[in-house]
């Protein structure tokens, strides 16, 4: 047996150090200011129960026409697109020439708790559709959808294509039966009736729970360890701090929606069997013709590459494009390589479409 390899001077100079380190750190937390996100002006255009419409505020006419609906997840919150100025989905896209809204979902609360994924897709998103369009000469308009958002979107242009002229989707499920897809792998055995039944609407720090728990040293003690190298770096602890918040800040889930989309989307693999159906009418995506471009990250652990690319086959559209992101399912929005790939990338694709 080797002697362990051990040298006690090292290690003195490693915890002093280490204490150095935690102690600048204590004076730096004392010099920080309140962490804000949502970087870009905005002005609400529509509002409906605890959903608000955004439109972005920018200087000058947009190089595009079609204005651009970004139509984010219910799990967290849209600021994710607009984090901070030198990391901003929505600045950057705005600087390239396009003009912007978002959908903020809010706050559910108890009396949302029979809320449908009916009234989400054909009821909120339509009606934002119909408000952005009519501030555009009642003209088709641009969407991007966003994970969760992304397959509301592929559902909504299905029942609704005469209202979407380019659809992208970025980060979205579209079969939710993967092998290497561990979230789908733990809801397919979920007794989602009794989960909801029993709760109601669904806890958000539950589900923060379930999402640490994919990666639990990754996400519950390596980036907290890392953070100490940080500590004196006002900077960059501030970004640390925003992206916490974010994580955290996460809405509580509309019983009745959850219930369906657990068990249409990740149990039965309705969307991609064509089997979903929403007041009636069933989403073929197949009536998706319009032009689409699907973006996925490479290293997603949530939405993995294997259940975005399936969308080449199942869509109707001749004019399909995929983008491969070399990064994660948050490093899409945030990263550095995202900020110089991802909005010239949407931009470019909409304005050959424009």
């Amino acid at each position: 047996m080797e002697a362990l390899n051990f040298d006690p001077s090292k290690a003195v100079e490693e915890a002093l150090k280490f204490g150095q380190k935690l102690a600048a750190g204590a004076e730096t937390l004392f010099k920080l200011d309140p962490v804000h996100y949502g970087a870009t002006d905005k002005e609400e255009v529509y509002r409906e129960d605890k959903l608000v419409l955004y439109r972005f505020k920018r200087k000058g006419a947009p190089k595009c026409k079609t204005p651009l609906l970004i139509v984010y997840a219910l799990v967290n919150r849209p600021y994710m697109t607009d984090l901070q100025a030198d990391r901003s989905l929505v600045k950057n896209l705005l600087d390239l020439g396009q003009e912007i809204y978002l959908i903020d979902w809010g706050y559910p609360d108890r009396s949302d708790r029979y809320t449908t994924l009916s009234d989400y897709i054909n009821g909120y998103i339509d009606r934002c559709v119909d408000a952005v369009s009519a501030r555009h000469g009642s003209e088709p308009i641009n969407i991007l959808g966003i994970c969760q958002g992304g397959a509301f979107s592929l559902c909504y242009s299905a029942l609704h294509p005469e209202k979407v002229k380019n659809l992208i989707t970025m980060v979205t499920p579209v079969d939710f039966h993967t092998d290497d897809n561990m979230l789908a792998h733990w809801t397919r055995s979920m007794d989602v009736d009794l989960f909801v039944d029993t709760l109601g609407n669904v806890p958000a720090d539950l589900m923060n729970y379930c999402y640490l728990t994919l990666k639990p040293y990754r996400l519950n003690f390596q980036k907290y360890v890392g953070m100490v190298d940080i500590l004196d770096n006002k900077t960059e602890l501030e970004n640390f701090l925003r992206m916490e918040q974010w994580i955290f800040d996460s809405p509580d889930q509309a019983g009745e929606c959850f219930r369906q989309f657990i068990k249409d989307f990740y149990q039965g693999n309705k969307l991609l069997k064509g089997e979903v159906e929403l007041d009636g009418a069933r989403v073929d995506l197949k009536s998706i013709r319009m032009p689409v471009l699907n973006i996925y990250a490479e290293q997603d652990h949530l939405v993995p590459p294997s259940a975005s690319k399936p969308l080449k086959g199942a869509v109707g559209t001749r004019d399909y494009t995929e983008l491969a992101f070399k990064g994660g399912h948050i490093g899409i929005y945030v990263s550095g390589r995202a900020q110089r790939e991802v909005p010239p990338a949407v931009h470019n694709w909409l304005m050959q479409r424009s």
